[in-house]
């Protein structure tokens, strides 16, 4: 099946604790002192689906997984579609960049569920122009998680060592298929993995409007 590309659109992935919400944050400075015009978020959003999806995943509640697969696809639509959404916003020429997005679903989602059941809940959402992927041992992630003050559902080193397998089935699918994703070393210095998202972003940020 043929799917559109947003142009403008970027995507940064990987394990958790690889790093890609720290390296959204540095982004945002980036982006301010280039002067393009941007946005940035996050699956789950901050709506109330994606509220109701943190809910679930930090174990406020029982949700079965096939529920859980369902709720991104909601969130990912509001995302998209909703007012101000991706594509309204890459349609007005901003460069649009997204902390996870379908890719972390067929592969969480298909580790809990079967894996036909997100790949059909996901199939007709655009792909991104650039995938950054942040490469990460799960032991170093679990060493990095070892501080938080409390875990998701997910964060555990036996589930996130079949993630960053299955990461690497799907995005070989994708590049394969012809879509671009930069891999990104997570395990060096936060200024270093700054620096090489950064040098992936910036062909596209040059591209898009002006602020």
């Amino acid at each position: 099946m043929h799917r559109e590309t947003l142009q403008g659109f970027i995507v940064l992935e990987g394990i958790d604790g690889s790093g890609t919400t720290t390296q959204l944050g540095l982004l945002k400075t980036r982006l301010e002192r280039s002067g393009v015009a941007y946005s940035l978020g996050c699956e789950p959003t901050t709506g109330p689906i994606g509220v109701l999806i943190r809910s679930a995943l930090s174990g406020s509640f029982d949700a079965r997984p096939e529920t859980v697969a369902r709720l991104f696809v909601a969130d990912r639509g509001e995302h998209l579609y909703g007012p101000d959404g991706i594509v309204e916003r890459c349609a007005r020429g901003e460069l649009v960049i997204s902390d996870r997005y379908l890719f972390s679903s067929l592969v969480y989602q298909g580790l809990t569920c079967e894996p036909s059941l997100p790949e059909r809940l996901n199939e007709s959402f655009p792909l991104p122009e650039l995938v950054i992927f942040f490469e990460l041992d799960p032991d170093t992630a679990a060493g990095r998680m070892g501080s938080r003050a409390s875990l998701e559902i997910y964060e555990n080193l036996e589930f996130q060592s079949q993630v960053a397998q299955r990461y690497r089935t799907v995005l070989s699918s994708f590049e394969e298929a012809g879509m671009k994703v930069v891999h990104i070393d997570a395990e060096a210095r936060s200024e270093q993995v700054e620096e090489a998202v950064w040098k992936a972003i910036a062909p596209l940020a040059n591209k898009v409007s002006r602020r």
